[in-house]
């Protein structure tokens, strides 16, 4: 590729990020640090001197720290049996154990209400069978429904370290290891000495994303009606933004912790020689188990699965409930909710919205995911790494974050008021929002087929007289055809299912998009909650074809949440 549209198309992009995605944060930590006398401390300190806020943050470390723990415990075994075991079943259940992401988390938090309250499936099993009392019954989900979110978003985060783990355990050396077995090394030794040192990238990489996922998230604390969190504060405070400058501290915070652990994980992953050795040549070979071992991994998948599916159950047999109340199953069984969803005034706008929106950024987001790309695999800037770090990006900045900024931008007299349309329309604010943040699905699904693609074939292109538009239009894209499909379907089905941007920024009922309808619908009294329901199975069957689409096209999986 010729060094002067590399260089355009690196000097557009990082001005787009510069202005889309540094600007709106870099204006939040501005606020959080302007008085009206300029530079001031004041609301970080009231902040700090509240404990209100206090227990907002602190719930909100606790929960990224717990849920990353929990994420972890469930990931690792699975990774390393998957890794070193080939068992019965191994094909089918490595991919059922990815089924967490394939429901938004706030959707899946409504079953997890229903099967495990105090009034739900799993205590009124326990009390039919005699296993306890129903005069005391246990909550499951604990007091202050802490143990509830943390259970909720590690179930549904564990396939990102799962994910990672497995990509880093695939690229050891099983010399490494072979080495130290024959030097009499036993299994468990050689794990912590060997094993884990070396899949410590992957752990780092999917771990970071974990946390700061977790310790942001606003949905699910949002259902489970726990207000105590720095996200929710942020979100309550939205109404009165102009005369509050707390939520500007609050959302400054946790854009100051979120940098410090992706910077503070990149920086172990980089100073370790071990994350940076080249792949090895040879790869090990699965053992081959069978009997009651084979059995036993897995069962282990299998009952993985089971608990990961507790929150999708729930939803499925609250969308098609008559009455479920205090009853294993629901007492009855019903598919009005789905055609009232449908007839309902909020929900067919929502889908036509959400198709909308993500549809629009989808396209921008493949524009600029394979122009980026192609600067990165096929020209020689020595910029080109950076280019590829600076995409990478909106992976490790809060949603939660860009979303406040974009909020507080738009508002009359603010630099982005001109992207809100008429009749306050929040069309140009989403799509570019969902562009932005499902941009590194696209760059990196592109560079691999770039770089899985023969530049020879571009080459000869070349030489018999084809511009470069047309080489790229003729040869390259269609060589790389399905690993931009996967990554399109991937950023459209994520942001056709995007939380915090569509909680933020839509604030009129005829722009919600389908999340947005569907937190409306569960603050709804009479079956707003079935509708809901309704309305998350839908988006379930969607998310699921749309990720099965993907990783087909794609032809593996593992990469789509690396940093």
């Amino acid at each position: 590729m010729k060094r002067g549209p590399a260089i355009t198309i690196s000097i557009l992009v990082c001005a787009l990020f510069a202005v889309f995605f540094i600007y709106p944060a870099g204006m939040v930590v501005k606020q959080a640090f302007e008085g009206p006398s300029g530079f001031t401390l004041e609301f970080f300190a009231a902040v700090f001197n509240n404990p209100i806020y206090q227990e907002g943050l602190w719930n909100s470390f606790a929960i990224g720290s717990c849920a990353t723990l929990a994420a972890l415990v469930i990931a690792f075994p699975l990774a390393l049996i998957g890794h070193r075991y080939d068992f019965i079943g191994k094909p089918a259940l490595g991919v059922l154990v990815l089924a967490p992401m394939i429901l938004p988390p706030f959707v899946g938090a409504v079953g997890v209400k229903q099967m495990l309250g105090v009034n739900g499936a799993l205590n009124a099993a326990l009390i039919k069978t005699g296993l306890m009392d129903a005069a005391v019954p246990l909550d499951w989900l604990a007091e202050g429904r802490f143990a509830g979110i943390v259970l909720m978003i590690g179930l549904n985060l564990y396939p990102i370290l799962y994910m990672n783990i497995a990509a880093a355990l695939s690229n050891l050396d099983p010399a490494m290891e072979q080495a130290a077995e024959n030097l009499g090394c036993p299994p468990w030794k050689r794990f912590f000495r060997i094993t884990l040192p070396l899949a410590m990238p992957g752990v780092f990489a999917g771990a970071s994303i974990v946390f700061i996922w977790a310790f942001t998230e606003l949905g699910v604390p949002l259902v489970f009606d726990f207000s105590r969190t720095a996200s929710v504060q942020i979100f309550d405070g939205l109404k009165g933004l102009e005369r509050n400058p707390i939520p500007f501290a609050l959302t400054a915070i946790l854009l100051i912790v979120a940098t410090l652990v992706f910077t503070l994980s990149k920086f172990v992953i980089g100073r370790s020689p071990l994350g940076t050795a080249p792949r090895p040549k040879v790869r090990a070979d699965a053992r081959r188990l069978s009997g009651w071992k084979s059995a036993a991994c897995a069962t282990l998948f299998l009952g993985v699965f089971i608990l990961a599916a507790i929150p999708h159950l729930g939803v499925l047999l609250l969308s098609i409930a008559g009455r479920w109340y205090g009853t294993v199953i629901p007492d009855a069984f019903t598919l009005r909710h789905y055609t009232e969803a449908l007839g309902n005034g909020l929900v067919v706008p929502s889908i036509q919205n959400s198709l909308l929106y993500a549809g629009c950024a989808t396209l921008v987001a493949l524009v600029i995911g394979l122009s980026v790309a192609w600067v990165v695999v096929r020209s020689d800037l020595k910029i080109r790494g950076w280019l590829d770090a600076v995409v990478m990006l909106p992976l490790a900045v809060p949603g939660l974050v860009m979303a406040f900024g974009y909020l507080a931008l738009s508002q009359e007299g603010k630099s982005f008021h001109f992207l809100v349309g008429a009749g306050g329309s929040p069309f140009l604010l989403l799509v570019i929002a969902y562009a932005i943040r499902r941009l590194p699905y696209v760059v990196r699904s592109a560079v691999a087929g770039l770089q899985q693609s023969n530049p020879a074939l571009e080459e000869a292109a070349r030489s018999l007289g084809a511009t470069p538009a047309r080489a790229l239009r003729r040869i390259a894209i269609p060589l790389i055809g399905a690993n931009l499909a996967a990554g399109a379907i991937l950023a459209f089905a994520f942001a056709m299912l995007e939380v915090s941007d569509s909680l933020i920024l839509a604030q009129q009922e005829q722009h919600f998009p389908i999340t947005k309808a569907i937190y409306s619908l569960l603050s709804t009294l009479g079956n707003g909650t079935e509708l809901a329901a309704a309305l998350g199975v839908w988006a379930m069957v969607f998310l699921s074809v749309a990720i099965i689409g993907a990783a087909i096209l794609a032809g593996k999986r593992g990469g789509l949440f690396k940093v």
